[in-house]
């Protein structure tokens, strides 16, 4: 099992918040690797918003070909934090030469695009990288995006973090999404580590989705750029919130309905029969099976926890305005926010999403049996 630990503040935080809820909760999970996502960057970040931040681990001649394949583009380096590992060793992390986070300006005339169209530039280029990257094992890139971070590697939480510095200032973030474990049902990839990200849309996962095939089938047949990879069966839950709410035009409340529809006898008492009814017919290969808890952010920064139908994972909401957490277990949440009041701590049920949104004023429960919020 992995254990999830998310963040969502009004102020910018530590990463190491979340690394001391994964080791607080590591006899849930096996300590053989960490993936974060970092958004609502504080510091020098802060002041560059709108600039695509590219995240990865490269070779030296990795970076080189980069630097090559960038300029030619017409990207030019903003501003960059490079995370290199000290000589002393720590057994269990790989040597890695530079984890690299750099900022760029856009080339010439991309200003005037769409923001959609935007997006589809910059996943472009993150594709291109990655297959690159794949060709001679000198780059692996987990992101290219506007003030968003992500860091991955394999090892022990609490090591990995402090081999790597992760307390230092310019990490610090409003939204923070850590996931405790490599994905041992495979070979060891890092693509297969959780969090796993798409334009804006980021979801982990505890759980194995055992629909993993037809969904990945269904996704790779949309002609959707982005919907590829899938190294890990939790990678489809990010793809299928993607297309939910940009390919279908659904809220996050419809995001439950098409993972895990509604049951023959609840469907016919909703309000929205006829619209559901349709929407589980034409997105049946999306239902998700097996145990899963999924915690999963939007491009707007709101934050929310959903469970597969037999809630078979744990999972617990809660905080204080201002800061919330979602958390595989109490203890994760304890350790990081022990002032809040435990009585308004929630744990989502089958039925419910449980949202944060970003003024994080309070945890907001929609469940299933309400009426849809459908586009007009």
């Amino acid at each position: 099992m992995c254990r999830l630990f998310a963040i969502t503040s009004k102020e910018p935080q530590s990463p190491m918040l979340a690394i001391k809820a994964l080791d607080v909760m590591k006899e849930g999970h096996d300590g053989s690797g960490v993936g974060l996502l970092l958004q609502g960057l504080g510091g020098t970040f802060e002041e560059m918003k709108d600039a695509p931040i590219l995240s990865g681990i490269f070779t030296e001649e990795g970076i080189r070909r980069l630097d090559l394949f960038m300029m030619d583009l017409g990207f030019m380096t903003k501003h960059k934090l490079s995370l290199k590992p000290p000589k002393t060793r720590i057994e269990g992390i790989p040597r890695r030469h530079v984890y690299l986070i750099r900022a760029y300006e856009l080339p010439e005339g991309w200003d005037a695009l769409t923001q959609e169209e935007l997006a589809i530039k910059l996943l472009e280029v993150r594709l291109k990288i990655r297959q690159m990257g794949e060709e001679k094992n000198d780059m692996i890139v987990f992101s290219f995006w506007p003030d968003t971070i992500m860091i991955k590697e394999i090892g022990d939480p609490m090591k990995l973090a402090e081999y790597l510095g992760l307390d230092r200032k310019e990490l610090q973030a409003r939204i923070i999404m850590a996931q405790g474990r490599q994905n041992t049902n495979y070979a060891i990839n890092l693509y297969a580590c959780h969090p796993f990200f798409i334009k804006g849309y980021c979801t982990m996962t505890n759980g194995e989705n055992t629909a993993f095939i037809p969904i990945k089938d269904f996704l790779s047949s949309r002609d959707v750029p982005g919907y590829t990879g899938y190294q890990s069966d939790s990678e489809v839950f990010a793809h299928i919130l993607h297309f939910a709410m940009e390919e279908l035009g659904l809220g996050i409340d419809g995001y439950k309905h098409v993972i895990t529809p509604l049951q023959r006898d609840a469907l016919e008492m909703h309000p929205n029969f006829e619209f559901l009814n349709h929407l589980k017919k034409t997105c049946r290969p999306l239902i998700i099976d097996g145990p899963n808890m999924v915690i999963g952010t939007l491009p707007d920064h709101s934050m929310f926890m959903v469970q597969d139908r037999k809630k078979l994972r744990p999972g617990v909401v809660g905080g204080k305005p201002g800061m919330f957490a979602f958390s595989s277990e109490i203890c994760g949440l304890d350790a990081v926010i022990p002032d809040r009041d435990k009585t308004m701590d929630i744990q989502p049920m089958h039925l419910d999403t449980a949202i944060v949104s970003p003024e994080r004023q309070e945890v907001n429960i929609c469940r299933q049996t309400e009426p849809l919020n459908l586009p007009l």
